[in-house]
Order: structure tokens, then sequence, then C-alpha cells
């Protein structure tokens, strides 16, 4: 009686029973047939990778035969383009020449243009420092009494010039 009371004994006859059921059910029937079809899935799906790897190897054969071709193409296409390019480097040379040429007399018009620009700007700063000296000169040398006769004399001189 004391074995009915122990958890453990229920645990145990509760498992038995689970299993039973389960064995009744046809779960390792289902079990076997469900590790069938992916035994079948992973079969099919290497004979796939299989097919497909030989057809890549097909594709790489014929790749490498492509690139061989390419690489005579490429080889022909440096030599015609080294060609061309020697006929553009004497083309370019002498059309350079022509340009240095031109661009010489360009340079000697625009430094002839700066020289007759500079000899403005040279005889501008030496008229701006005359009247600047001159106003100075002025200015130390003018009095109260010169400015104010200058001025009355100006004023005199308005009214004869506006008739």
């Amino acid at each position: 009686m004391e074995l009915l009371l122990n958890p453990e004994t229920w645990v145990a006859l509760g498992f038995l029973i689970v299993i039973g059921i389960l064995l009744y059910a046809g779960a390792p029937k289902m079990i076997g047939t469900m590790l069938d079809a992916r035994a079948a899935t992973i079969k099919a799906e290497l004979d796939e990778a299989r097919r497909l790897r030989e057809e890549a190897e097909g594709l790489l054969a014929g790749f490498k035969a492509k690139a061989a071709s390419a690489e005579a193409e490429a080889a022909q296409i440096v030599t015609d383009a080294r060609a061309e390019a020697e006929r553009f480097a004497l083309d370019a040379r002498a059309q350079l020449t022509v340009q240095i040429e031109r661009r010489a007399k360009v340079a000697e018009d625009k430094i002839a243009q700066a020289e007759a620009t500079a000899m403005a700007e040279i005889r501008a700063l030496a008229a701006d420092a005359a009247a600047a000296a001159a106003e100075k000169l002025i200015a130390a040398r003018m009095t109260d009494q010169k400015a104010s006769a200058l001025i009355g004399d100006g004023i005199k001189a308005i009214g004869s010039k506006l008739n």
C-alpha cells in the first residue's frame, strides 16, 4: 500500500501509459515514414546538386574558352591602340607647337598691356602724390588771414563769372 503513496510510482505509471498510447497509435510507423520522406528529399537535393555541378563544370569550360578568345582579341586591341597612340602623339606634338606659339604671342601682348597699365598707374600715383604734396604745402603755408582774403576774392569773382 505504501507503494501507491509514493509519487515516483505514479510518474512511472503515467510514463508507461503515455508510451503505450504512442505505440497503440502507431507513432513508430509515423516517425519511420517521416524519416523516409526526409531521406528521399535529401537524396533528391543531392541529385540536383550533382546535376548542377556538372552543368557548372560545362559552363566553366565554355567560359575558359571564351576567356582565351578574349585574351587574343585584347592583345590585338592593345597592338592597334599602341599604333593609334603613336599617330595621336605625332598630331598632338604638332598641335602643341602651334598652341605654344599662339600662347607666346598672347603672353607678349599681355606683357605689353601690363607695361602700359603699370605706366598709367605710376603716372596716376605720381599725380596723386604731387596733389597731396601741394595740398600739404598749401595747408602748411596758409594762414587765417590769407584764407579769409582768398575767400573774399572768390566771393567777389563769383558775381562777375555768373553774369
